[in-house]
């Protein structure tokens, strides 16, 4: 098998032994790929693995299938050192058909593994994945390892005792094959039995089925007189600090992390939402938290959704509403009415592929812009980006912190490959996070018993006043408003006033976060890769490996957008050169140019699909040639 003899890892790392591998389960959109790779990865996890993973699926909820366009995808890269990509080119493809065979192919590294199900390259299903003779016999495929045989005959068999007909008994064709694929990578069925069991309970006789066709497989992989590719491989544990871990995804860890938050701040939480592409998942979580003081909406429009959330902000809850980008931009207005009232709110972006509805299940960084500048006035707004599944559920709380002790609205930044792809995590112990308990005023706070409304403390915020606080009726809204009392006023040099106040509150943040480091290397390196958000992994996987072969990088990953951290400046000053990748077309890179005067080069990339780390080893050799 390929994983057996390559001289590189995965990520192109030099490598004497097969210390990680990468699998990619590819099939038609009806095939259940996303299902395979989620229990794959569950039984990794519970092997010791370090992984990370990226599914890849399409927009169409079901496309026709055998078609190009209708092919769903994951992968998975994994091992017994640290993983921070899903892999650059996988060691073994798994084809459910010729489509599927077509579309990921080109990814493939020379001399990987190709596992096909023939029962599904007939003559028609050729025909829509436009190949005019079939890969599988004519050549094309001859630097690769071929192993061929027919999957859903040997499916219908192994369920043919539970009485299911052919289309029922083919369902089960992703058990069969992950039964395979545990079998070749040496991982327990049972922890999969056990969730068969678990999510048929009320049809037994399906979890049965699915059993059997997991369990043909396995003992395929054991009994096969196969000569040449089909390999049992053996990846040991990765080391790792003693706790308790988990496999989350950025989905899961975003509402792990809200709740948190809220919980730290002690204020119920309310989430205003509405459905869209890869944000809807976060609404899906907390509606099954209620237990922890969480009340979910699912509004009519994204616009009701974040003023139901800014309403329930004013009332004293923490309001939390997300979307994806176009979903975003139709919050534009509703985000500047929680500006200049000032109350705490936090909003989740997905970001996905644009503009307008673009790319809804691809990922991309592009909208950094919209983030930091997109409304209207003068509204400044903190932005923090997750720089991984794992990392975001830190970020929430942050997010939450920052909104309640400074009564501002904050973005938090994801992505769709974050959202939906899947790490190890180290739950963490409760209590070593720091309580930020809300503050209410519940007195007046002017003279001769006066109520100032606006009247900021050391921070810049103003007080928050839950309604009918006895003596406390106060207005706010939309209209600009004394820098005191609260009331409207329409004075030119107020407003002139109120700006620069609510500039400087956000200002005042960039002093009240950590500073800015590198997570590899050292200041004055002749180069940095300065990165944020989900281009974490590639950036740091890519340093590594120029750093293992003697090079001056350093890898510099921004948490905090806006504002950076205070030493920001002195930082990027101290690097000879300065490259930014990112999924867009170089905001990042725009904002650092506009804030600090350097000369960052971009490297960018927009193609639905995150960074490989041979794009940025390349990068980095070019820019220290």
């Amino acid at each position: 098998m390929a994983t057996q003899a390559v001289d590189t890892t995965p990520d192109g790392a030099p490598s004497q032994t097969p210390d990680a591998v990468v699998v990619r389960f590819a099939g038609d959109s009806g095939d259940g790929m996303q299902l395979t790779g989620g229990q794959f990865t569950l039984s990794t996890a519970l092997a010791g693995n370090d992984l990370a993973t990226f599914p890849d699926f399409p927009a169409e909820i079901r496309a026709p299938q055998g078609t190009l366009f209708g092919v769903s995808a994951f992968q998975i890269n994994f091992g017994s050192r640290q993983i921070s990509t899903a892999g650059d080119a996988p060691d073994v493809l798994v084809a459910m058909n010729p489509a599927a065979l077509k579309v990921n192919l080109p990814a493939l590294k020379p001399g990987g593994l190709i596992i096909a199900d023939t029962g599904e390259f007939t003559k028609r299903n050729l025909d829509k994945a436009k190949y005019e003779t079939s890969p599988l016999e004519d050549g094309s495929l001859a630097k690769y390892d071929v192993l061929a045989f027919d999957i859903s005959a040997l499916t219908i068999e192994a369920v043919k005792p539970f009485g299911l007909g052919n289309k029922d008994a083919l369902r089960s064709k992703n058990m069969w094959t992950l039964g395979l694929a545990l079998w070749m990578f040496d991982r327990p069925r049972e922890p999969i039995q056990e969730w068969l069991k678990a999510k048929f309970k009320n049809k037994p006789e399906i979890a049965e089925a699915n059993i059997a066709a997991l369990n043909a497989g396995h003992a395929y992989g054991e009994t096969a007189e196969l000569a040449g590719p089909l390999k049992q491989v053996h990846i040991p544990a990765m080391p790792s600090e003693p706790g308790l871990y988990r496999t989350i995804t950025g989905a899961e860890a975003v509402s792990l992390g809200l709740v948190a938050g809220a919980q730290l701040a002690e204020l119920p939480m309310f989430f205003g939402g509405y459905p869209i592409t890869p944000a809807s998942a976060i609404l899906h979580h907390l509606a099954r938290m209620k237990e922890y003081g969480v009340t979910t909406f699912q509004a009519e429009d994204e616009i009701a959704a974040i003023c139901a959330a800014i309403g329930a902000s004013y009332a004293g809850s923490l309001g939390v509403t997300s979307s994806s980008g176009p979903g975003i931009a139709l919050k534009g207005e509703a985000m500047g009415l929680a500006i200049i009232t000032e109350l705490p709110l936090v909003i989740v972006n997905s970001q996905r592929g644009g503009p307008s509805t673009g790319l809804p299940t691809k990922t991309e960084q592009s909208d950094l812009y919209q983030a930091i500048y997109g409304r209207n006035g003068d509204a400044p707004m903190p932005v923090i980006a997750a720089s991984s599944p794992a990392d975001a559920f830190e970020c929430a709380i942050e997010a939450c912190r920052i909104a309640v002790e400074y009564m501002t609205p904050v973005m938090l930044l994801t992505d769709g490959y974050i959202a939906n792809a899947a790490e190890p995590w180290k739950v963490p112990d409760p209590s070593s996070f720091a309580s930020f308990p809300a503050k209410f005023l519940t007195e007046k706070n002017g003279p001769d018993g006066t109520l100032l409304t606006y009247k900021r403390d050391e921070k810049g915020a103003r007080p928050w006043i839950k309604p009918g606080t006895p003596d406390l009726m106060h207005r706010i809204g939309g209209i600009e408003k004394d820098s005191l009392s609260g009331n409207i006023s329409y004075d030119p040099a107020n407003h002139q006033a109120m700006t620069n106040a609510r500039k400087a509150k956000v200002d005042g943040i960039a002093n009240d976060v950590p500073a800015q480091g590198c997570c590899l290397g050292e200041p004055g390196a002749k180069l940095a890769v300065v990165g944020w958000g989900s281009t974490y992994g590639p950036i740091h996987r890519a340093v590594t490996v120029a750093r293992e072969k003697g090079q001056d990088v350093a890898h510099v990953h921004f948490r905090h957008v806006w504002p950076m951290p205070a030493n920001t400046g002195d930082l990027l000053r101290s690097f000879d050169k300065i490259l930014v990748p990112e999924m867009n077309t170089g905001q990042f890179k725009t904002v650092l140019r506009d804030q600090f005067l350097i000369d960052a080069q971009p490297l960018n990339k927009t193609s639905g699909q995150p960074f490989y780390v041979h794009e940025l080893t390349a990068a980095i050799e070019e820019a220290l040639s």
